[in-house]
């Protein structure tokens, strides 16, 4: 048997490597957009910046250190300069499938930070392998704008898991939506009817506002704003803003809620504060043909009728008064159980000229 040369034993010592096989090394050289890895082969690996991450023109020279130990996967083995070409991405991301492909099939709940804001929803990194959550699985309300997401650690399911497809979709709704059940059964069994409650104006609408009572809703009708008249919510609440508020009615999962407090309501004090014979002022709130309102206290109105305005005729009462007028008026009939007031200004204006008639005497 002929000897070897020398360059032969020296080949013959060094391993065989093949395509898609997974090597270990050892950093011997970094720059800012490749790293050079002793792989006990004949020729060195590279793997390029593209194949290390996939933040766009990061500095590897700050990433990854000479004498770091690494592993990494065959792309190449000779790149026409007789160089290795090795991947440490595409190697991580197989790891991160198996990952996901584990959490898939355990229904485990994950949690990675938002790596990127798509047209249709999220992308997360889990250990180097993507996730897409799309708009709709992302919150349990319909949420137009995804930015507040960004860099945000979130938790989500994958709810399906087909990566030959490039298909790993991931969904945080049914989380959100089993929590909201879970808050809202705990919430159920210790609340009732007239209990006060802190909450946060969640939304407002022309006809009322959401407030969220710790992960559930309650509506807060415009009727239930005040003792008086609110035209329109919008200029009362305010988004985020804290309230104490009542509950009014539980009905199924349904909560009405109420700012009227019992110890408020002006109707409480009625029989002494409005009772008959008193001279008051108001303030006139709307009109009819048959008479005008008088705001006399929030939720109190009393009706001056057309023929008290005067002593003198009056058609309509928007011939004499307008609506935001202050008059001044006398109490000439209280109904509490019916929440009825009437007035009378022509009391007063006889009143008047009958002093004066008195005192020309």
């Amino acid at each position: 048997m002929s000897e070897l040369t020398f360059e032969q034993m020296l080949e013959e010592s060094f391993k065989t490597i093949r395509n898609g096989e997974v090597v270990d090394g050892t950093v011997i050289d970094v720059k800012p957009d490749e790293i050079i890895l002793n792989i006990g082969y004949k020729a060195d690996g590279i793997i390029t910046r593209s194949e290390y991450t996939n933040e766009t023109n990061a500095d590897l020279t700050t990433m990854v250190s000479v004498g770091d130990a690494m592993t990494a996967k065959v792309l190449k083995v000779n790149d026409g300069e007789g160089q290795v070409l090795l991947t440490y991405k595409r190697l991580a991301a197989e790891k991160g499938n198996e990952r996901l492909k584990e959490a898939f099939e355990n229904h485990e709940v994950l949690k990675a930070p938002v790596a990127q804001i798509l047209g249709g929803g999220l992308s997360v990194v889990v250990e180097e392998a993507r996730v897409f959550i799309p708009a709709s699985l992302v919150s349990d309300t319909y949420e137009k704008d995804l930015s507040k997401y960004q860099g945000q650690e979130i938790e989500f399911v994958i709810s399906e898991f087909n990566p030959r497809r490039n298909r790993v979709i991931g969904d945080r709704r049914q989380l959100l939506v089993a929590e909201r059940a879970e808050k809202q059964k705990e919430l159920f069994a210790r609340i009732q009817t007239g209990d006060r409650m802190e909450g946060t104006v969640k939304n407002v609408t022309d006809f009322g506002a959401f407030v969220d009572l710790g992960g559930v809703d309650g509506l807060l009708h415009i009727s239930e704003m005040s003792w008086g008249r609110v035209e329109n919510p919008k200029k009362v609440f305010k988004v985020g803003e804290k309230l104490e508020v009542m509950i009014k009615e539980i009905h199924d999962t349904k909560i009405a809620l109420s700012l009227k407090f019992p110890e408020s309501n002006p109707w409480a004090n009625a029989a002494e504060n409005f009772a008959v014979g008193t001279v008051i002022e108001g303030r006139v709130a709307r009109m009819t043909d048959f008479g005008a309102f008088i705001e006399l206290a929030p939720g109190v109105d009393a009706l001056l009728h057309v023929s008290q305005i005067a002593r003198a005729h009056v058609d309509k009462p928007s011939d004499v008064l307008s609506v935001g007028q202050e008059i001044t008026a006398k109490i000439v009939d209280l109904n509490v159980a019916e929440k009825k007031i009437s007035l009378s200004m022509k009391v007063l204006e006889s009143s008047s000229e009958g002093s004066s008639a008195d005192d020309t005497e």
